[in-house]
């Protein structure tokens, strides 16, 4: 989903991965850029060791990282864990060039298997007590849009994974059906927004 949503706008130049965790999106789409940082707690285990990487506090959005230094400012399913996403999403909006995107992606809360958990269990699929502390902010892709659009970022669109899974099972939807009805079947969703200028 992130590697299509960057082809598909002829993303290239720098890249910052917010929560880079092990470097998964540089394994993913570091051939399209010049220039990659990573941004996180700590510096996990696989992260390469000749990657630029910057230890931050997620929570607390002063970051040690010039403003409008990258093409690409990426936050690959780490706004959940973070307790203020309006923040989290400015200090992406600072790091981003003029022209350049800001990409979020998040757990899908109106995905059939969240609603059908939310009404069953009173919370949504991937914010069960199991995944709490980790898991503390659920966003509707309504929130999204409208954090996106107070960040000042212009040309908003979601996506969805079209992978998801099938309420009370280990069983996931076949990819054809997931294109029919993406936001109900996908377990996951992408935001992405361009920063003015």
């Amino acid at each position: 989903m992130v590697e299509a949503a960057l082809v598909a706008r002829d993303a290239r130049g720098s890249l910052i991965d917010v929560g880079c965790g092990g470097g998964g999106l540089w394994h993913l789409a570091g051939s399209r850029f010049s220039s990659y940082c990573g941004l996180d707690a700590l510096r996990y285990d696989g992260f390469p060791p000749d990657v630029p990487f910057v230890r931050v506090n997620l929570d607390d959005p002063e970051w040690p990282v010039p403003q409008a230094c990258a093409d690409v400012v990426a936050a690959v399913e780490t706004i959940e864990h973070v307790e203020n996403p309006w923040a989290f999403v400015r200090a992406l909006v600072r790091m981003a060039r003029p022209g350049g995107f800001v990409l979020v992606t998040t757990p899908n809360q109106l995905s059939l298997l969240s609603l059908v958990t939310l009404a069953a269990k009173r919370r949504f699929s991937a914010f069960q007590d199991v995944h709490y502390p980790a898991h503390r902010t659920a966003l509707l892709e309504s929130d999204l849009r409208r954090i996106f659009a107070a960040s000042g970022l212009e040309s908003i669109a979601v996506e969805y994974s079209l992978h998801g899974r099938l309420p009370l099972t280990s069983w996931h939807y076949p990819n054809a059906l997931g294109r029919l009805l993406p936001s109900a079947l996908s377990d996951n969703l992408l935001i992405i927004g361009r920063q003015q200028g």
